[in-house]
């Protein structure tokens, strides 16, 4: 990102640059500014900490998986194609995250562990994003049950293995495939249920 882009979101690049090559241990907010040209007073004028700083990295990954689940949400197919689909989705975005950015995927389970607002915020888009889906295939009895509540319970406590991050840096090591064919069994089985009503 050049110098010539809002100061905020140099900052930003420049912190999720540090937290993905030093961990969230090794990342402080003067080797930010020093690789900003600002002084660390500066940053503070931007992010009022160094937690605050770090939800900020946290949450704009937290966009681009909110931004991928809402295209299948948006999408034209049935309620129980777009929620496969939309689950699918999610286990696999987290897990590359594991994968791929561990050291991001770290601080994220600080996050966690600390009930962080932007922890908070990104479950309830989530939920949301799921809710729309689900309320959709309930307006036309394509789902059977009560309330949406219960299915989105009943969905996400079934899945918690495979969409919970914390759950899935527990399976760090598990075969991989072998969870994808696990994942995919059950969903189906959960989604059978939400179809015939005997959640």
């Amino acid at each position: 990102m050049s110098k010539s882009e809002p100061t905020g979101a140099r900052l930003l690049d420049i912190a999720t640059d540090h937290v993905r090559k030093h961990g969230l241990q090794r990342t402080s907010v003067v080797a930010v500014a020093r690789d900003a040209q600002l002084s660390h007073a500066a940053v503070y004028r931007y992010f009022a900490s160094k937690d605050a700083l770090i939800d900020a990295v946290t949450g704009e990954w937290h966009k681009s998986v909110e931004t991928q689940l809402a295209g299948v949400a948006d999408a034209p197919d049935p309620a129980d194609d777009k929620l496969e689909r939309m689950m699918l989705l999610l286990a696999r975005l987290y897990r590359e995250r594991l994968d791929h950015e561990p050291n991001l995927f770290a601080a994220w389970l600080s996050a966690i562990a600390e009930n962080r607002a932007v922890v908070r915020r990104h479950r309830r888009r989530i939920r949301g994003l799921i809710e729309r889906v689900v309320e959709e295939g309930r307006s036309i009895e394509h789902f059977r049950a009560r309330s949406n509540e219960r299915l989105i319970v009943f969905l996400t406590d079934a899945l918690h293995r495979f969409i919970d991050p914390v759950a899935i840096s527990a399976d760090r090591d598990a075969n991989r495939t072998e969870l994808d064919q696990r994942l995919a069994r059950l969903l189906r089985v959960v989604i059978r249920a939400m179809l015939t009503g005997s959640v």
